[in-house]
């Protein structure tokens, strides 16, 4: 896979980029981005949710002047939910070279937007009516736009946008850029690449079959700064063997693995940052269960050989599904069964409706347990071991002493001290994180073969049904040879 480092990407959305927790490159941006900042011209034939949004932005921010306050990047998106969406993806992208973006759509007062349009942002993020209403009306001035982007034009068309399209394509500079993307490619957007574009390059990315069969999984709906207490209560209920935690960035593995260390965890981070012999170092211990975590960045993670994990926590979401489907799939191998638990905030679960869409899968909501619920966790371990040794060991050299400590104590009062000295309990250090901003994905509408000539109609589509499945009760299962909980 590519990192976004290996593309030949200013400082500035660099800075951005590892801001907003992204190392590796996904296909669609690995093959469009190079080309973008060529110059060229770019079909793309893509997925929704696939990361096409900095695909095309990162090439149009990287053309922007930001000393002159004209409009110089146009997208123009289907509806008034993407173009918002959109708009706040390239903000983050280009905050750091200073790049302003404005959405404009119908719905919002006209005289608003001839304001904010006064004040010289440098992208515009429009839907097509609205967008052809402002150049009309000479309050967007098109003259010195020098990348244009059709987003999800397949969806355009069939919201009875082709004309409009094509007018706004008409009324840009002939020496313009333009990318289209698209999920499929109808004889009327070919027409357009066709007649409106220069020789432009196609890039395609086949839609995989993505299968997670074998492995149960698990979301919980929690806030950012729940998420650390979230994970090492579940770790205390689950008692993995081994489990692989997922982190977005370099620095969230770092720190994670040191809060593990702090609540008495053996845990271990990698990441590209570190040489080859500290990463094999790491993965031998993991290998040969000297370590029960492995904390890891998607790149690090890549390639990886390991068996027995019987857990994946997705501590950060990927920012795509296929990326989701790689880490999950490092569990439930050689047809054992694997549990993947994924941490999503508020914000993000329309992502987790379009992994489950894509993925074709359900993704079942489980509840964020209490502190109480994993400290008896800790001793549903030690309860375990102990009938592990009645059922499977000769007690005769014991029962005098036990019988001679039930006639001073009475038998609840000597179990209760025998599983308070066994049972390893958790370090509640306090641990804080920095932050990682959340993904934010475009709904997928689902206005397929509807015709909507006015994009101030209010029925868009709103993206998947709320997550909800089953809530997960904890029992504390385990698999009957995990006998013991490994802590250091």
């Amino acid at each position: 896979m590519t990192t976004f480092n290996e593309l030949g990407i200013s400082k500035p959305i660099m800075k951005a980029l590892e801001q907003m927790g992204f190392e590796e490159a996904t296909p669609i941006q690995a093959q469009t981005i190079p080309l973008g900042l060529q110059g060229k011209d770019v079909i793309g034939q893509a997925q929704t949710g696939t990361g096409k949004t900095a695909a095309f932005g990162i090439p149009m921010i990287e053309k922007i002047n930001q000393d002159v306050k004209k409009i110089q990047g146009l997208i123009v998106a289907p509806t008034r939910e993407l173009a918002i969406q959109v708009s706040e993806e390239i903000h983050r992208l280009g905050k750091f070279k200073g790049v302003r973006t404005l959405p404009v759509y119908g719905g919002q007062h006209m005289d608003r937007q001839i304001r904010a349009l006064k004040d010289g942002p440098h992208i515009v993020v429009a839907t097509p009516g609205r967008l052809l209403d402002h150049i009309r009306r000479k309050t967007i001035n098109t003259s010195n736009v020098h990348t244009a982007v059709l987003d999800e034009a397949d969806e355009m068309l069939n919201m009875g946008f082709i004309d409009d399209i094509r007018d706004i394509l008409k009324v840009i500079p002939e020496q313009k850029q333009t990318l289209l993307f698209s999920a499929t490619m109808p004889k009327e957007i070919r027409e357009i690449a066709a007649t409106l574009m220069k020789n432009p390059e196609e890039v395609k990315v086949k839609s995989k079959e993505m299968t997670v069969s074998n492995i149960d999984q698990f979301f919980v709906e929690v806030h950012e700064k729940q998420k650390f207490d979230t994970l090492t209560n579940l770790l205390d209920i689950h008692g993995p063997e081994l489990a692989i935690i997922f982190g977005r960035t370099k620095k969230r593995v770092d720190e994670v693995t040191e809060g593990l260390h702090a609540r008495g965890f053996r845990a271990e981070g990698i990441h590209g940052d570190l040489t080859q012999g500290k990463r094999m170092s790491v993965l031998n211990k993991f290998k040969n269960g000297r370590i029960e975590i492995l904390v890891a960045t998607d790149v690090a993670a890549r390639g990886l050989d390991i068996s027995g994990v019987t857990h994946v926590y997705n501590f950060d979401v990927p920012q795509d599904p296929e990326s989701y489907v790689h880490r999950i799939g490092r569990t439930g191998r050689a047809g054992k069964a694997g549990e993947a638990i994924s941490f999503i905030t508020p914000r993000e679960m329309p992502h987790l409706h379009l992994i489950e869409k894509v993925t074709k899968s359900k993704v079942k909501r489980m509840d964020a347990p209490s502190f109480d619920e994993a400290r008896r966790g800790q001793q549903q371990v030690t309860v375990e071991k102990l009938t592990s040794t009645i059922n499977g060991k000769d007690l005769g050299d014991y029962r005098e002493t036990a019988a001679e400590l039930l006639e001073e104590y009475d038998s609840v009062t000597v179990v209760a001290a025998a599983l308070k000295m066994m049972t390893k309990e958790r370090r509640n250090a306090p641990v804080t994180l920095s932050s990682v901003q959340p993904v934010s994905v475009k709904k997928p509408s689902n206005n397929k073969g509807k015709k909507f000539r006015n994009d101030n109609n209010r029925n868009f589509s709103r993206g998947g049904k709320t997550g909800g499945g089953r809530n997960r009760k904890f029992q504390n299962k385990r698999p009957s040879n995990n006998t013991s909980r490994k802590q250091g």
